[in-house]
């Protein structure tokens, strides 16, 4: 999850240097923002506003300068409040949406859904939401 600035800009300048994007950036930029872009952004590297880079969903949200850290801040708090293993979960889960097939990506979502049936923490979560508090998730 990506805050960003105002002033923020997106981009892939090794062509510049005779090179290419590595560790992944032609296949990760490619599948957020599309062929069409993505070659553009690598063959003749354009630059993305923070504006044009939400439009294309690659950061989250775009604030003033001076609030980016203070929004970045306040979006992982509001994650870190979450069950940890839950997180763990769903993360690897929406990464491997870029990776698999629909048909064995649905398998791995419901693989690691059926997991968290049996934690503490899920115990803890439905709980906390019938009693109307705040869970205090372990982590099990």
């Amino acid at each position: 999850m990506i805050v960003a600035s105002e002033t923020a800009r997106f981009g892939q300048p090794e062509i510049n240097l005779a090179i290419m994007p590595g560790a992944g950036g032609t296949q990760r930029l490619t599948r957020a923002v599309g062929k069409a872009l993505a070659m553009e952004m690598v063959l003749a590297s354009r630059f993305l506003t923070a504006e044009e880079a939400l439009k294309h969903g690659l950061v989250n949200q775009v604030v003033p300068p001076e609030l980016y850290l203070e929004k970045a801040l306040d979006l992982a708090e509001q994650v870190a409040t979450k069950a940890p293993l839950a997180l763990q979960l769903a993360k690897e889960a929406v990464l491997k949406a870029f990776e698999l097939p629909l048909s064995e990506g649905l398998e791995y979502e419901r693989k690691h859904f059926y997991l968290l049936f049996s934690s503490q923490d899920k115990e803890e979560g439905i709980s906390a939401f019938l009693e109307k508090r705040r869970p205090e998730f372990t982590g099990r």
